[in-house]
């Protein structure tokens, strides 16, 4: 098959400014909700876009675990490379795809850590296994095996024994305040619809961009 000749005509919706909310989150809220509805596998998952301090691009798929009016949250190593990346440089970037939907939501803003109290409760609330490997990986580090990474593992579960886990210092919470949220319904033709929030002095407005 030949790369180039493989596509798909989208035209399950569309959307139109009479269609949208006034607030960027609520229309999330309402695309949210029908994605959580249509059972899409994985359906906080997101990619992450930063750049470093060198001006280098990176991305990776990272899980939200909350949002609300002020932004969207996300966990990590403190210590990996995209939280050095965001220690250098705080505009990222976050993209939904959800293709079952033909919608694409993508969110640009400013990267904070969240508190630790907040980090605290949500890693509480992880299975075992997660919270002894949020202690026994070193992301993002040259690693010699696979082997590495049971040692350190195993080493962890036994420290850990009596089922006391508490959140390692170098992992936790950040949320991501958006300044810019734009939703894209595919439509025919690629053709598209989209639909661009950007907020200026505590006020969101609300243009179309051609597809």
């Amino acid at each position: 098959m030949n790369i180039a000749d493989i596509r798909k005509d989208y035209k399950l919706q569309t959307l139109l400014e009479t269609d949208v909310a006034a607030n960027p989150i609520e229309q999330f809220d309402k695309w949210w909700d029908e994605a959580v509805k249509s059972e899409i596998g994985e359906v906080n998952a997101m990619t992450l876009a930063t750049v470093d301090a060198n001006g280098i691009p990176s991305a990776r798929i990272v899980l939200l675990k909350g949002y609300d009016k002020n932004g969207f949250i996300f966990f990590t190593n403190y210590q990996s490379h995209k939280a050095k990346a965001m220690e250098q440089n705080a505009n990222v970037c976050l993209v939904f795809f959800w293709a079952a939907l033909e919608r694409q939501i993508r969110i640009t803003g400013t990267v904070e850590k969240i508190s630790a109290a907040e980090s605290d409760a949500y890693f509480t609330s992880r299975p075992v296994g997660s919270r002894i490997g949020a202690w026994a990986s070193p992301q993002s580090t040259v690693i010699a095996n696979r082997q590495v990474i049971e040692d350190s593992s195993a080493k962890f579960e036994q420290q850990f024994a009596e089922g006391n886990i508490p959140r390692p210092p170098h992992w936790g919470g950040y949320i991501v305040k958006p300044v810019q949220i734009e939703f894209w319904q595919g439509r025919p033709s690629r053709l598209h619809d989209r639909i661009q929030y950007s907020l200026h002095k505590g006020s969101w407005s609300i243009e179309r961009l051609a597809p």
